[in-house]
């Protein structure tokens, strides 16, 4: 029992070393914290239905705004690598007004990037990074944005595990694109198979990353 007892223990605190949170943001041209609406810890978000989903669980308030030419790159850097098995995806957030008051609400999410999985052997592409990065897509909307990340740890089977963080930004000298949007939660269901699938066995053949096709402006 008690060999068992220290067994579990171990295996608890190996979970918890393996959590981590995305803490700065490269973009502009700038590299900060002040930008992230850092999360109050490193556990993750286990809800499909959570509005928690969103920006992590009372993240506290970013006191910057970076402004973003599009056609740019953006980068997430973590305090940590990518220990987890699973997807990753970044989504933008249009304010209805001041992205500083926005929550996250209402149907105004798309997403521009996506790491999914390659196979034979099977592995998801975002394992083992710490940070990724992608383009705001030339053809976004000037305006003040929520940037998003997610990375789903998939290592208990049925148990997804979100680790997220928004940063506020600017998109300068955008275009006159019309993305399909979805809300957050609502974007995915907690049935979907890229988050109810068993990636240990049967080994998977193929994987889709739950959430709406990226849109690349």
């Amino acid at each position: 029992m008690k060999f068992t007892s220290i067994l579990s223990l171990a295996a608890v605190a190996q979970s918890a070393s393996a959590h981590y949170i995305w803490t700065t943001l490269v973009a502009g041209g700038t590299t900060t914290n002040a930008a992230i609406r850092q999360p109050i810890s490193n556990s993750p978000v286990e809800s499909a239905t959570s509005n928690n989903l969103r920006c992590n669980v009372s993240p506290g308030a970013a006191t910057q705004t970076v402004s973003v030419a599009a056609g740019s790159s953006v980068t997430f850097k973590l305090d940590n690598t990518l220990y987890h098995q699973g997807p990753a995806a970044i989504y933008l957030g249009k304010a209805p007004g001041s992205v500083a008051s926005w929550d996250g609400s209402g149907s105004n999410w798309f997403k521009i990037a996506e790491w999914g999985a390659t196979f034979n052997p099977f592995k998801f592409t975002s394992e083992g990074l710490s940070q990724l990065s992608t383009t705001i897509p030339s053809n976004t909307p000037s305006g003040e944005y929520l940037l998003r990340i997610e990375q789903v740890g998939l290592h208990v089977a049925g148990a997804p595990q979100w680790y997220i963080s928004c940063a506020q930004i600017n998109v300068t000298g955008g275009g006159s694109g019309n993305p399909a949007k979805v809300s957050i939660p609502g974007y995915v269901s907690a049935s979907d198979p890229g988050l109810t699938v068993n990636i240990y066995y049967p080994i998977p053949t193929s994987y889709r990353v739950p959430g709406p096709s990226v849109w690349r402006g």
